[in-house]
């Protein structure tokens, strides 16, 4: 059978699985993303693809939706061998994506952004579009408004948006690559509802994610590649959360990690009653030499703004912040550094990296003007510059084909193991590590905690703000709960999840086990 570029859904054949991959290879320079991949999709399921960051799930998929062509095998769509050279094509077969990284125009609507594309005619009607969009929505539980704009929606609700531009294509399978890693727990509750109902109506979807809990629990098969290739497929429950990090990462994962025992010494960082418009109303804490204190919270409630203010990208309206002792509040980003604040961002893309430079010219970034990298002239040494590379990557183990490749073509856990390791070669007396591990498969993660774990050890201070519980409770010597800009409650380690969650969503408790809970 020769395969066509196909415009129109094929038609099945009888007893056909929805996709058939058959020894499927995509190259790259230097690198073999896909290696002879065989993978079967089943009409009505949720197929979860896990594995190391870098295994090649994104680039498979990617792939299937025709984004990238293959080198390689072929790939059956209801039982005919098919040619996806485009995303448009793609979508013709009923094949849709949601990425990691949402495309979206944020001053159009919701129901501009959804018709984006699929006008479907020189006259266009975007009341029926919008009537058309809204039953869509409500047949599955999507609560949106279609005359919105993107700016004025959460990271939960954009997500709704993406998936309903796909369904109102009319796709049978649905691609969602890492859809929880920036949804609050629960918002991910009510992705698993929607995806179950879609489940429940014949559609397909494949759910690529590293967070394992959340495979076991909304899955029906799964597939594990590592390193481009297909090593074993399961369903959940025949398998467990070991097991499958143990197929992924081809090693036992330690998903509980020995805190080291320190004696935790004076404040390191000491914040006083900072403000900063309406993102942040008197905040206070302070974090001592040898602990690492936890920051959690719901997204959007002043954790960006605390960490950009205390790195020095803002400056903050009213309150102060000290360094051992020192006032430091309104330094810039380069004083700050050279007394010794490092900081993990968030967003790595944006803050942690500049993607188009290579390995070489990140691993300096920061540190671009002391004499070891540069002369007085300003001349950079770039010898030195790349013995620090080749050193950094080297020690945290980052994948990449060699230090003068841009960092845009590492995976996302090799772009935070860069990150990471120029951050902590200068050995901060402080770092600042804001969701540190957003994006990570279990055996990164268990690096990145080891290195915070390690930062601790060596009698230094951590600011960890994160919105995964786990990990606050893994790595926290004291957790802090931030609500509305606010500190809303502080607790021990040991606290009861339950008591935290209502420091996150709104209560407050105070300091000590066995608090008292009160609402705001």
């Amino acid at each position: 059978m020769t395969a066509t570029e196909v415009t129109t859904p094929a038609a099945p054949e009888d007893g056909a699985p929805l996709v058939v991959f058959e020894a499927v290879t995509k190259r790259f320079p230097g690198i073999v993303a896909n290696d002879s991949v065989d993978l079967t999709l089943e009409a009505g399921e949720i197929h979860a693809l896990i594995g190391e960051n870098g295994a090649g799930k994104s680039t498979l998929m990617r792939v299937l939706y025709g984004m990238y062509p293959p080198d390689g095998g072929r790939i059956l769509v209801k039982g005919q061998e098919v040619k996806v050279s485009s995303p448009r094509v793609a979508i013709s077969l009923g094949i849709g994506m949601v990425h990691q990284h949402f495309v979206l125009v944020d001053r159009f609507t919701v129901t501009e952004n959804i018709i984006l594309g699929a006008e479907g005619g020189p006259v266009l009607d975007v009341g029926d579009a919008e009537h058309k969009i809204a039953e869509l929505a409500e047949s599955y539980g999507f609560a949106i408004d279609p005359h919105r704009r993107i700016e004025e929606l959460s990271v939960g609700q954009q997500q709704r948006v993406e998936i309903l531009k796909a369904l109102y294509r009319g796709v049978d399978l649905l691609i969602l690559d890492e859809p929880t890693a920036v949804l609050t727990p629960s918002e991910a509750g009510e992705l698993f509802d929607n995806l179950r109902k879609l489940r429940g109506d014949g559609k397909t979807i494949v759910f690529i994610s590293h967070k394992l809990d959340e495979v076991l629990e909304i899955a029906d098969r799964i597939t594990v590649l590592r390193r481009g290739r297909v090593v074993g497929a399961t369903r959940p429950q025949e398998s467990s959360k070991n097991k499958l990090a143990e197929m992924m990462v081809g090693r036992p994962v330690l998903f509980q990690l020995d805190k080291p025992e320190v004696q935790v010494g004076e404040p390191v960082l000491k914040v006083e009653e900072v403000g900063l418009g309406n993102h942040l109303n008197g905040v206070s804490l302070e974090v001592r030499a040898g602990e690492i204190l936890g920051v959690a919270g719901v997204e959007g409630n002043g954790q960006r703004e605390l960490a950009e203010t205390l790195i020095g990208l803002r400056t903050p309206d009213s309150g102060r912040f000290s360094l051992a002792g020192e006032d430091v509040t309104g330094l810039s980003v380069a004083r700050l550094r050279k007394l010794g604040v490092g900081f993990v961002p968030e967003d790595r893309h944006h803050r942690g990296l500049v993607l188009d430079m290579t390995l070489w010219e990140n691993s300096v970034l920061g540190r671009q003007s002391e004499t070891e990298y540069s002369s007085r002239g300003g001349v950079l040494a770039i010898r030195k510059i790349k013995e620090l590379a080749s050193r950094l990557v080297e020690a945290f183990d980052v994948r990449a084909r060699g230090i003068t490749v841009p960092a845009a073509t590492l995976s996302g856990g090799n772009q935070q193991k860069l990150i990471l390791a120029r951050e902590l070669d200068d050995e901060p007396v402080l770092l600042i590590a804001h969701q540190p591990t957003r994006g990570l498969d279990v055996g990164a993660i268990e690096f990145v905690w080891r290195q915070l774990l390690d930062q601790k050890a060596a009698g230094r201070s951590v600011l960890l703000i994160s919105a995964e519980l786990d990990e606050i409770y893994e790595l926290s010597d004291r957790i802090l709960t931030i609500y509305e800009g606010r500190i809303s409650g502080e607790y021990p380690s040991d606290a009861p999840p339950e008591e935290v969650g209502v420091g996150m969503t709104g209560g407050r408790a105070e300091a000590g086990a066995g608090a008292t809970v009160t609402e705001l």
